[in-house]
C-alpha cells in the first residue's frame, strides 16, 4: 500500500515538472516570435531592394541576418524536440510502472473480492472478531474489515486517474513534438531557400569585385561619410558640454545648483533604465556597435560604428528611447537628416530620417515621434547612437 501511495506522489511531482517545461515552452515561443518578426522585415527589404546589383552588399548583409535568424530557430527547434522526446520516454516509463501496479492490485482485489463472496455469511466475520486476542485486536480487525475494500478502491481510483492524466499529458507532447517536427522541416526549406539566395548575392559581389576600382571608390566615399559623421556628433557634444560648463560657472549659485539636479535627476534616470529602454523602432539590427571587416574586402577595416543600424520598413516611425531636450537637427552626407536629444549627461542619436516631427529645444517624453525612416541607396535602416559625454555606449546594451 505504502509502495503505491508513493508512486502517485512521484507522479504528482512529475506533473509539476512538465509544468515548469511548458513555461520554458512559452518563453521559447516568444522567442521565435520574435525571431519570425525580424525574418519578415528583413525579407519585405531583400523583395524592396529591386536595384540588386547597384547595391548588392546591402542585399547580402540583410541575407545573412536572415541567415543567421533561420539558424537560430533551427536550433531552438532541434532542443525543443530532444526536451520533448525525453520527456515522453519518462512519461512512458512511468505509464508502465503504474499498469503492472494496477494489474498487481487487481489480482489482490479479486482474491479479496472472492474471499468476501465466500464467507458471506455474517456468523464467520462475528467469529474473526471474537477471536480476537483483546479489545484493541477485535477493534483493528473490524477497522481494518469495514475500511479494507474502500481504500483499495480509493488507491485503485487515485493511480487510474494519474494514469488518464499523464496518458493526456503524453498524447499532448507527442502533438508538440509533432508540431516542433513539422517547424523545423519548414525552417530547413526555408534555410535551403535563403543559401540559394546567398550564392545569388555572393555572385553580385564577384561582380563588383571585378570592377574593382570603382567599387572602392564607392566604399572609399562611405568611409568619409562614417567619419564626418563621427566628427560632427562629437564636436556637437563638446561644443554643449563646453556650453554647459560655461554656463554654470558664469550664472548665480542657485541657477546652477537648480540646474545641476534637473541633469543629474535626468541621468540618473536615464543611467537607471540601462538595459530596459525601449527600441527607437523594432527591427534587426544589421550593423553592430564597434570596428569590424568589410565583409567583401576582408582584408580592409571599416571605420569604428559609434552606433547600431536597425533595418526597418519604409515609413517607420522613430521614437525617444527616453525623455529629453532635442539639442539639434543637423544633415549629413549619406545620412540625411540626424536629431541628437539630450538626457542630462547622455545623449541619444537617430539618423536617416527622411522627415522630423520636433526642432532644437523641444522636450520630448519616452517613446514620442520624432520622425519617419529614410530609404538612402536602397536600403532603409536607422542609424542609432548612445553617448554618455563624449564616449559613444554599446546601443544594445541599453536597450530593452
Amino acid at each position: 500500500m505504502r509502495g503505491l501511495t508513493n508512486t502517485v506522489l512521484v507522479f504528482i511531482l512529475l506533473f509539476f515538472g512538465m509544468e515548469a517545461a511548458a513555461q520554458n515552452t512559452s518563453s521559447q515561443e516568444s522567442r521565435k516570435a520574435a525571431l519570425e518578426r525580424e525574418i519578415a522585415q528583413l525579407q519585405k527589404q531583400i523583395k524592396d531592394n529591386s536595384a540588386k546589383s547597384a547595391n548588392a552588399l546591402g542585399e547580402l548583409t540583410l541575407i545573412r541576418k536572415q541567415l543567421s535568424n533561420r539558424r537560430e530557430l533551427i536550433s531552438d527547434s532541434e532542443k525543443e524536440i530532444k526536451v520533448l522526446s525525453d520527456s515522453i520516454s519518462r512519461a512512458r516509463k512511468e505509464i508502465k510502472e503504474i499498469e503492472d501496479r494496477l494489474d498487481t492490485m487487481d489480482v489482490y482485489y479479486q482474491r479479496l473480492i472472492k474471499g468476501a463472496y465466500r464467507n458471506r455469511d455474517k456468523r464467520i466475520w462475528y467469529a474473526h472478531l471474537l477471536t480476537s486476542a483483546n479489545f484493541a485486536q477485535a477493534s483493528r480487525r473490524y477497522s481494518y474489515l469495514k475500511n479494507l475494500s474502500s481504500q483499495i478502491n480509493e488507491e485503485a481510483a487515485r493511480i487510474t486517474k494519474t494514469k488518464t492524466d499523464l496518458d493526456n499529458k503524453v498524447a499532448n507532447l507527442d502533438r508538440m513534438k509533432a508540431n516542433a517536427e513539422a517547424l523545423k522541416a519548414v525552417r530547413q526549406k526555408e534555410l535551403n531557400q535563403l543559401k540559394k539566395d546567398e550564392k545569388r548575392s555572393d555572385a553580385l559581389i564577384a561582380t563588383l569585385k571585378k570592377d574593382k576600382s570603382k567599387y572602392q571608390k564607392q566604399l572609399s566615399t562611405k568611409q568619409k561619410q562614417v567619419e564626418a559623421l563621427n566628427r560632427e556628433i562629437e564636436k556637437i557634444i563638446a561644443s554643449y558640454m563646453a556650453q554647459q560648463n560655461a554656463a554654470q560657472k558664469s550664472e548665480g549659485k542657485t541657477t546652477t545648483k537648480q540646474k545641476k539636479s534637473i541633469d543629474y535627476k535626468l541621468s540618473s534616470d536615464f543611467e537607471k533604465n540601462k538595459g530596459k529602454l525601449p527600441w527607437p523602432a523594432e527591427g534587426p539590427i544589421v550593423e553592430k556597435f564597434g570596428r569590424h571587416n568589410h565583409p567583401v574586402y576582408t582584408s580592409i577595416v571599416m571605420p569604428f560604428n559609434n552606433g547600431i543600424n536597425i533595418a526597418l520598413s519604409p515609413g517607420t516611425d522613430i521614437n525617444a528611447v527616453f525623455d529629453g531636450e532635442v539639442k539639434n537637427i543637423i544633415v549629413m552626407p549619406g545620412y540625411n537628416k540626424c536629431v541628437l536629444i539630450q538626457h542630462g549627461n547622455y545623449f541619444t542619436f537617430y539618423c536617416k530620417l527622411s522627415g522630423v516631427d520636433v526642432k532644437a529645444g523641444d522636450k520630448v517624453k519616452t517613446g514620442q515621434k520624432i520622425g519617419t525612416v529614410d530609404t538612402i541607396d536602397h536600403q532603409t535602416q536607422l542609424h542609432f547612437q548612445v553617448w554618455k559625454e563624449k564616449a559613444p555606449q554599446n546601443p544594445e546594451n541599453w536597450l530593452r
